[in-house]
């Protein structure tokens, strides 16, 4: 492996307190640049300092071999120059300019063809008013930039319903246009991860079935029921032909929505590993932490088959209103001793993702039963 054999990891939350482990257990060295401290990934943190910052993460980078992220947040401007110093950044800007950018990563899933919800870009109310009477009255708009869980994405129905949107659009850091798209008639949510490496090679996870509360993922199903034969051949085509044409290396998260006429639309897009694949870490022959540390190395890629005929991952939100999630484990754990408890190292919160619980099994009533009963034990 040489000198690639320091991965450092930008953003100290959950997801790359997740990659720790599996760094590990390769034997390679990771630290993280943690934004404040004390986040979840603060057993690797070799540094607190701003990922806007260009000096604070080129001072980062000098102490790693491989620049990787667990979120898409850290400016062009930076990673560019990283880029241009020879330090290898995966995914590198070309790519993540699509996940920072939903008016951006529209335009160019356009023009690859890939399916998608109705959409426009619109500068003012009155835009929003044409687009919403194309389209019953009622939109889905988002600010292009910056939301995720449920922030920045609201229904409306008038022309002036997302005006303090357009008025913050002046300050030039939001962009220039908020993204409108049709409200699409689905039956559920799905999301396909897949791996590419630098070299090319892609692989893809059994696509999943997920269950939003509030805007926040709360459940996923692997592999999604009734998912077997065409509908899980689209989602992975859809999925590859994303990463490849974007350029992304390391892991790719597609959201998806199957519509109540079977069809598939690309919904959002996250370059990273997801919480809709936190489930491979006890379900799958490799888990999307250790097969993106292997992409982002470009090492050869790991299988991505099951364990067992299902898994369920239930989040744990917002945690118990007193004590720790430790607090609860003798109950939970004597209740349930199939599930596997993960916890982020976050102080509980209403709403906050804490932690989450895995199960699997043979049978998915039996698998769910295990999953939400253990889950349950962790909330008040």
């Amino acid at each position: 492996m040489g000198k690639r054999d320091t991965i450092g990891v930008i953003g100290g939350g959950q997801l790359a307190r997740m990659m720790i482990p599996a760094a590990v257990n390769l034997g390679l060295t990771i630290k993280v640049l943690e934004e404040a401290p004390g986040m979840s990934a603060e057993l690797a943190a070799t540094g607190v300092g701003d990922y806007r910052d260009l000096a604070t993460v080129l001072a980062f980078a000098e102490t790693v071999d491989v620049i990787t992220f667990d979120h898409e947040h850290v400016p062009q401007t930076v990673l560019r120059e990283l880029v241009s110093r020879g330090i290898p950044v995966h995914p590198g800007p070309d790519a993540l300019l699509y996940a920072q950018d939903k008016i951006l990563m529209r335009e160019r899933l356009s023009e690859l063809g890939m399916p998608m919800p109705e959409w426009a870009a619109v500068e003012s109310a009155e835009q929003l008013g044409d687009f919403l009477a194309e389209h019953g009255g009622r939109a889905v708009v988002k600010t292009p930039r910056g939301g995720y869980d449920g922030k920045g994405v609201r229904i409306v129905t008038e022309a002036h319903g997302a005006d303090d949107w357009f008025l913050a659009l002046a300050d030039g850091e939001h962009g220039s246009a908020l993204l409108v798209e049709e409200v699409v008639d689905f039956r559920r949510e799905l999301a396909q991860l897949v791996a590419r490496r630098p070299s090319g090679d892609v692989v893809a996870w059994p696509v999943v079935e997920t269950v939003q509360l509030d805007g926040v993922c709360a459940e996923v199903i692997a592999p999604a029921p009734q998912s077997a034969g065409k509908l899980s051949d689209v989602a992975a085509d859809i999925a590859i032909s994303v990463a490849t044409g974007l350029g992304v290396t390391g892991v790719l998260a597609v959201e998806l929505f199957e519509t109540t006429d079977h069809r598939l639309l690309v919904n959002e897009l996250a370059m990273r590993p997801h919480n809709s694949g936190h489930w491979t870490i006890d379900g799958s022959t490799t888990s999307q932490f250790e097969q993106h540390l292997r992409a982002v190395l470009d090492l050869p890629l790991g299988a991505t088959g099951s364990k067992d005929a299902w898994s369920v991952m239930v989040n744990i939100l917002g945690g118990p209103a007193h004590g720790t999630l430790s607090d609860r484990y003798p109950a939970a754990f004597e209740a349930h001793p199939i599930v596997k408890v993960h916890s982020y190292g976050k102080e509980p919160r209403p709403g906050r993702k804490v932690g989450h619980v895995t199960a699997t099994g043979a049978d998915l009533d039996q698998v769910a039963y295990e999953a939400r009963g253990a889950a349950a034990f962790f909330a008040d």
